[in-house]
């Protein structure tokens, strides 16, 4: 699999329920963790698209087992489609969604309220909702790890 695809099952999988503007919100994270000047994924990712995503348990779509079940929503299953081809090139000709600009996290809380610092070392602030993610951008703690 290219590392084009893998990105555009990545967000399908991640986000193909919250339409394009959580579907690009997620390829902006993604991107910008590629992009970041310092921290953790500057460190494990180096700037390749691929072992940022492929960085171990951030993406649930990548895991095929979550809290010891079957996970059959996960990037090995559900193939990409164009429109999801189509936002990974939009993200990766360097476009982001200005509504999660900074962002280097973002999670479903299954709940009508976003918690106000994600991960939970303090390394991220809530920035902005988009459909039902809510977008952490990184706090001075993150240049940290």
């Amino acid at each position: 699999m290219t590392d084009r695809e893998l990105f555009a099952r990545l967000i399908r999988c991640e986000a193909e329920g919250e339409g394009d503007a959580g579907m690009k919100g997620v390829a902006t994270v993604v991107m910008n963790r590629v992009n970041v000047s310092g921290g953790e994924y500057l460190r494990t990712g180096q700037g390749d698209l691929r072992r940022v995503i492929e960085q171990p348990y951030q993406f649930t779509c990548l895991l095929t087992e979550v809290y010891g079940q079957v996970n059959p929503q996960n990037i090995y299953n559900i193939p990409a489609e164009p429109q999801h081809f189509e936002i990974a090139d939009w993200a990766l000709a360097g476009n982001v969604l200005t509504e999660v600009a900074p962002c280097l996290w973002y999670y479903n809380p299954f709940s009508p309220t976003c918690e106000s610092v994600f991960p939970r070392n303090g390394s991220g602030s809530l920035f902005n909702r988009v459909a039902q993610h809510c977008f952490y951008q990184p706090t001075s703690l993150y240049y940290e790890t």
